[in-house]
């Protein structure tokens, strides 16, 4: 296991971003129709009350101004319902729920607030690259565990160094996997508590994907684990389940010591939300319907469904997700992910995320997101199968 994500993995990120946001613009501006499957932006609209809610608050001259940093207690209150209802986990809206503006902010902010220069972050590979510039930022010593199809993309526990337990301060995880889509049952996360207790780390659960399920119930919440309370944090958002990304609207939620000092970073970092999301999305919380949620993952399991046999068709081996909004193929040999994926843009006008980016134990996949209307994902799978006729790996080798 290497001490560090490899040191080209961030930007290698932020480069391949730049360069393809430009090349896309100067072939949109040359009338190219480009399909975008390369970024987890949800396509279908948020519910009907928050967008109801937010209209009528927004009309109020009297919420505007500057809000508190710690939001609404009806806010929190909603959170904390939400997750007794739907994971049987009692939560403080006081002490053990913190509004975040967005998921990202949080993760970002939060070994700011928890890690001293030098502590170890246990971050996954591949994964989502703000873990690691987090941990950076604040002067940690990132470590990368390995995360395989052999092992079903989760951590080998065991194999993590000794030496660098010791060290360790905190440890991110996400469930469902983004970029591999990979899941996990209650009783993994039970192991990863005891590990955590055992260890003394804080264990960080991004639980974005949670809501996405094509099952029959959600995912587990590490929150809903006994002793989860003492050792970890959870991060939620709905910015997927509720299609409302662009509203930045998420909470942090767990360990009420690690909140505080969490609260204490983002105090001088926000100053609040706008109060009419803030509503709008309270309203969204107490009073979106389980068939709105079913109805809106059966559409994205349609999707699957359409991209997962048109990767089939064509040999490239790929996990079959049971949630998330994402699909996790190998390339073909002879490319690599950044080549396969800037050859399929250039040729195709096709747009997908290549694995390096995500780290090193990405590279030979490509991500496919599942964010784009149904007759676009047909429309990409036909583009696809007709590329894939004539790819050749020869002129990118990059």
């Amino acid at each position: 296991m290497k001490t560090h994500r490899d040191p080209d993995a961030t930007s290698t990120s932020l480069h391949y971003f730049a360069e393809i946001n430009q090349k896309i613009r100067n072939m949109k501006a040359a009338g190219a129709e480009i399909i975008h499957l390369d970024i987890g932006s949800p396509d279908l609209p948020p519910p009907d009350i928050a967008i109801r809610t937010l209209t009528d608050s927004a009309s109020d001259p009297a919420k505007h101004g500057y809000q508190s940093h710690n939001w609404t207690a009806d806010y929190r209150r909603a959170w904390a319902r939400f997750y007794q209802e739907t994971y049987q986990a009692a939560l403080d809206p006081e002490q053990e729920i913190l509004p975040l503006i967005g998921s990202k902010e949080g993760i970002f902010h939060l070994p700011l607030a928890i890690i001293k220069p030098g502590e170890v972050v246990l971050v996954p590979d591949p994964g989502y690259i703000t873990y690691t510039r987090g941990a950076q930022i604040a002067g940690g010593q990132v470590q990368a565990y390995p995360l395989s199809p052999d092992n079903s993309y989760l951590p080998d526990l065991e194999k993590i160094p000794r030496e660098v337990l010791a060290k360790s301060r905190l440890m991110w995880v996400n469930y469902p996997h983004n970029p591999t889509g990979a899941t996990v049952n209650a009783s993994f996360f039970s192991r990863l508590v005891e590990f955590a207790h055992r260890h003394k780390i804080l264990l960080c659960h991004d639980a974005a994907y949670t809501q996405i399920s094509f099952t029959e119930k959600p995912f587990p919440s590490l929150l809903q684990i006994p002793g989860a309370m003492d050792v970890a944090i959870e991060f939620n958002t709905l910015s997927k389940s509720h299609a409302m990304a662009g509203w930045r609207v998420a909470v942090a939620a767990g360990n009420a010591n690690a909140l505080k000092q969490l609260f204490s970073v983002k105090s001088h970092a926000d100053s609040g939300h706008f109060l009419p999301i803030i509503e709008a999305a309270t309203a969204a919380l107490n009073e979106t319907q389980p068939a709105w949620i079913q109805e809106r993952n059966q559409t994205y399991q349609e999707r699957r469904d359409v991209l997962f046999q048109t990767l089939q068709e064509l040999s490239l081996q790929t996990f079959l997700p049971a949630g998330g909004l994402y699909l996790w193929a190998r390339v073909p040999s002879g490319f690599t992910s950044a080549g396969f994926a800037r050859q399929l843009l250039e040729s195709a006008h096709l747009s997908i995320a290549p694995g390096v980016i995500f780290g090193k134990n990405g590279e030979g996949f490509v991500r496919l997101a599942l964010t784009a209307p149904t007759p676009q994902i047909q429309e990409a799978s036909q583009r696809l199968k007709e590329w894939m006729k004539h790819a050749s790996p020869l002129s990118h080798r990059r």
